[in-house]
């Protein structure tokens, strides 16, 4: 496995507070990871210590295979902390060219390109004073691909967005990802958009790595069959202690390899079903579970 960010023992401190507490973390090359963790966990600290924004009271950071503030190395990341702000008097299409000048790329910067990209294109000659925030969110993406970096740090991407626009931003990523070959490492308190756009995810609670791991391999743990049929009473008679009723289904707790023959056997019993899908623990339990964090309807909103 490539990595492209490394720390061991990275530790921050603000006087008693400690933001990252010996935090050891391997992000690895390629495809989409998602930093959780509740508010106060150490994610937008350990982003800024990447960008060289901050440094760390203890401990080592390496982003690209190269030390944190290596200009040559910088190069190769962009970025997008918070909600960004820029010039009110600026358009959209001003804002990338002012952008690309300072990178130094004029010369070479598709703005047009990128506008379209992340939905800004009717957009591009509008003042930015009168963006909403899930238009500056889009625009603060745009800028951090305008210099064709292979990885992106994103800080809650689709903040202030309406569910078509968090879906367009889903697919962005997911294409910057697998089409563009893009790193995309972000932090986000949408868990549900987390476990649909995300390869792995690693999970902070107080400073520290409490879980990592692929979200496909974190979301098995548990995994049961949910069959949804017309006779629960008949289904839950022939699982026995292995079947638990949930609506008007019945969850199996069998192995994936059992699956074949029951329902063959429930077909052959007369049994009508009508769906047969595997279901997990979700990201939002998962996360809860390893944090402590009280389960409120907002933040199950959130989710």
């Amino acid at each position: 496995m490539t990595t492209v960010i490394e720390t061991r023992g990275l530790t921050k401190t603000y006087g008693t507070v400690r933001a990252l507490d010996g935090l050891d973390l391997t992000i690895p090359r390629g495809g989409v990871y998602g930093v959780l963790g509740p508010n106060g966990a150490g994610k937008s600290t350990l982003f800024r210590i990447l960008l060289g924004l901050i440094r760390p009271t203890d401990g080592t950071a390496t982003i690209m295979n190269g030390p944190v503030g290596d200009i040559a190395h910088m190069r190769l990341t962009g970025s997008m902390i918070e909600t960004p702000r820029y010039p009110p008097y600026m358009t959209a299409r001003q804002v990338l060219r002012w952008l690309a000048l300072e990178h130094g790329i004029t010369g070479t910067a598709d703005i047009p390109y990128w506008l379209e990209r992340v939905g800004l294109s009717e957009a591009a000659d509008r003042r930015v004073r009168g963006f909403s925030v899930g238009m500056m969110q889009r625009l603060g993406v745009a800028a951090a691909l305008i210099s064709k970096p292979e990885l992106i740090i994103l800080d809650e991407p689709t903040s202030g967005m309406d569910p078509p626009g968090i879906q367009e931003m889903r697919a962005l990523i997911r294409s910057l990802a697998h089409d563009d070959g893009l790193t995309v490492v972000l932090a986000s308190h949408q868990l549900l958009e987390v476990q649909r756009v995300c390869d792995r995810v690693a999970i902070l609670n107080k400073g520290k790595l409490v879980r990592e791991g692929a979200v496909s391999e974190l979301t098995a743990v548990g995994e049961r069959l949910r069959l949804a049929v017309a006779q629960q009473a008949q289904v839950l008679e022939v699982l026995g202690a292995k079947g638990t009723a949930e609506g008007d289904g019945v969850l199996a707790d069998i192995k994936r390899d059992e699956a074949p023959a029951l329902i063959r056997a429930l077909a052959a019993a007369g049994v009508d079903i009508q769906e047969a899908r595997w279901v997990g623990t979700d990201l939002e339990a998962i996360f809860f579970t390893e944090t402590g964090a009280v389960q409120t309807p907002e933040t199950i909103h959130a989710g």
